[in-house]
């Protein structure tokens, strides 16, 4: 069994290096890593970091956008070059720890569902208190939970871990951060179970290279309603 890694990338060339090797030394016991890091025209020296890092390691599949087209065009990206039997996203900066994945993974291998979030709601977030986010989170999934009838505590986590057959009967459009609650009311709409695991989630603040706002979350509420009544 194969898990496909996949790593947005734009403009974090502080962390890129760090959370790559934090991938890379997590051990998933007969379940081999593929990581499919896309760099989406980082204005930094995020790409000259990734190739270094392709030459040291062999699983490390690499994709450049000559133009930034946004985090849900790179997962795209990505979506479409995977070998693995399961996928999930990794953030290029270190707000998530890779170490999750062998708990995420388990209700997987365990057959009680084919999707798998990792919620921070349900765990420990420490690092920088950003208020409105917090709220907004709370929010979206609320309205998650109350537009497609399925409790969903942590709508907007990276760490969404799902089987092919789960990633290749969805069809994507996202371009932004619009990806999240595009991918989470097509899966719910598909009829597929989401099991949420705790995570603990290390905020990071803007200074730090955060980079959604409040306006993404109004846009992902727009998304929500717009799903939920069209494909």
């Amino acid at each position: 069994m194969k898990l496909s890694i996949i790593i947005p990338v734009y403009n974090e060339s502080k962390t890129i290096k760090q959370i790559i090797e934090r991938v890379q030394k997590v051990n998933l016991n007969n379940i081999r890593k593929e990581l499919i890091v896309v760099n989406d025209c980082s204005k930094d020296n995020s790409k000259e970091i990734i190739r270094k890092l392709t030459r040291k390691y062999k699983n490390i599949r690499f994709f450049n956008h000559e133009k930034n087209l946004g985090k849900g065009a790179a997962i795209r990206t990505g979506l479409k070059h995977f070998t693995g039997n399961l996928i999930i996203i990794q953030d290029g900066d270190l707000e998530y720890d890779p170490n999750e994945y062998k708990r995420l993974i388990k209700p997987i291998l365990e057959k009680k569902s084919e999707v798998v979030y990792g919620s921070r709601l349900l765990g420990k977030i420490k690092g920088f208190n950003i208020p409105t986010h917090y709220l907004g989170n709370k929010i979206l999934s609320l309205f998650t939970t109350l537009l497609y009838f399925r409790k969903i505590t942590d709508m907007e986590t990276c760490y969404k871990l799902m089987t092919k057959d789960v990633v290749n009967s969805l069809r994507l459009r996202a371009r932004r951060f619009d990806f999240e609650p595009e991918i989470t009311a097509k899966i719910i709409k598909k009829g597929y179970k989401i099991i949420e695991i705790p995570i603990n989630y290390n905020s990071r603040s803007f200074q730090e290279g955060k980079k959604i706002t409040w306006r993404d979350g109004v846009k992902a509420l727009y998304y929500l309603i717009k799903y939920r009544f069209t494909d």
